[in-house]
């Protein structure tokens, strides 16, 4: 029985279907997920559907790839869909085969299905080593897959590593990427509201809009970190959509809320800005002990507010 088809007691999770897929694997990290009932949906506002209403406790779905950047679709509808939460992330190798119908050979290949990002992703390969193919766009990595069992408009697919253990095909070269390093990072979104403890080893991720447009605007909201010793892994602006010229900009901070520094530059953050959209702060998916100079440490802010205390007499 594949892990799409576990139908264990609740709780349930979402995740990006099916089987096979980046978002399986991603979800297959999940200690707690183990056993529960994974649904499989189409696509990431179904995902985030299924937390809202309650039919799960939590969607696994993709926010970064290390190729391609940030996942627009998900930003935005963190963004738009009030009241979630990041509760963990998990990288997953992005990793590709080129499969066809048993029996197939290499000299076979005139037509490949594959997705876009993928097949750009895979294209010298392709170049190199099939020249003269042709390709066809697929709405997904696992359906290019699974198209070679339906129809006979594709000669062979560009499919995750793996994909042999969902579907009868059979693989004619493996890790066919260009980049063998690539990476996509996936999150794990939930309503709760409770805080994982702090680790050392955390990020915070953050939905920002500036409060006008004007010279320094930029500049002032990234201060509210750098003054407090706060270390961005990303920043990334995305149109909010009511008029030319407005933007919000998603950001991963280094370190948990429970930080002093970081809860101080939330402060800063809160006043400068008239929406900030706190989506989480979680253990990091790669362990990095998070690096910060002595003069950020938690007890130079608790010295501080001390010093301000006596002062004040409180």
């Amino acid at each position: 029985m594949s892990s799409s088809e576990k139908v264990s007691t609740a709780p349930a999770y979402s995740y990006l279907g099916p089987a096979g897929t980046f978002t399986e694997a991603a979800l297959s990290q999940v200690p707690e997920a183990a056993g529960k009932t994974w649904h499989s949906v189409n696509n990431v506002g179904e995902a985030l559907a299924d937390v809202v209403s309650g039919r799960s406790v939590a969607a696994m779905i993709a926010i970064e790839n290390s190729v391609e950047g940030g996942v627009t679709a998900t930003q935005d509808a963190l963004a738009n869909i009030p009241n979630l939460r990041i509760i963990g992330e998990y990288l997953v190798p992005v990793e590709f085969d080129l499969v066809a119908r048993q029996g197939t050979s290499l000299a076979d290949i005139n037509v490949i299905n594959a997705h876009p990002v993928a097949y750009a992703q895979c294209r010298g390969w392709l170049e190199k080593t099939l020249p003269h193919h042709g390709h066809i766009p697929s709405s997904s990595n696992v359906a290019a897959a699974a198209s070679l069992l339906e129809t006979d408009t594709a000669d062979a697919a560009i499919a995750p590593a793996g994909i042999a253990k969902h579907y009868d095909v059979e693989v004619l070269a493996s890790r066919i990427a260009d980049n063998p390093n690539a990476v996509t990072r996936f999150v794990l979104v939930s309503k709760t509201t409770e805080l994982p403890a702090p680790t050392g080893s955390d990020k915070t991720s953050l939905i920002v809009e500036l409060p006008d447009d004007r010279a320094g605007g930029l500049l002032e909201m990234l201060e509210q970190f750098a003054t407090r010793g706060v270390n961005l892994s990303l920043i990334q602006s995305r149109p909010i959509g009511d008029e030319f010229g407005r933007y919000r900009f998603v950001i991963d901070a280094e370190g948990h809320a429970r930080d002093e520094r970081v809860a101080d530059a939330l402060l800063g953050l809160r006043r400068f800005s008239p929406k900030v959209i706190f989506l989480g702060s979680y253990p990091r998916a790669d362990k990095v002990t998070t690096q910060h100079s002595q003069r950020y440490a938690d007890g130079i802010f608790q010295d501080a507010r001390a010093w301000l205390a006596e002062i004040l007499g409180d």
